[in-house]
């Protein structure tokens, strides 16, 4: 027995969705069907589902901008890796 979902979208998104999944050899309804089957395997959706960042990047920008014209030093990527190095010759282990 088959279950009928019915869900409304915007007709752009309809029409892109039909040509994007036609271009691989999919109609629509199988594509859903994939996503539901991937998300079963997955054990929740099958791609990242994430906030939006930006306000949160921001503050860290302006953080760092802050820190910067207070003195602060940023080690650039060769010193960092230096200090890793060192650090793993003399055993220092992670937060150590």
């Amino acid at each position: 027995m088959s279950k009928t979902i019915q869900v409304r979208v915007d007709d752009q998104l309809k029409e892109s969705a039909d040509v994007l999944f036609s271009s691989l050899g999919l109609d629509t309804p199988t594509a859903i069907r994939m996503f539901l089957i991937a998300s079963m395997e997955a054990g929740g959706i099958p791609f990242a589902v994430r906030r939006d960042v930006g306000r949160e990047r921001e503050a860290i920008l302006h953080e760092a901008i802050a820190y910067q014209r207070a003195g602060g030093k940023f080690l650039t990527a060769e010193e960092s890796l230096a200090n890793m190095r060192e650090a793993i010759k003399r055993g220092v282990k992670h937060g150590g």
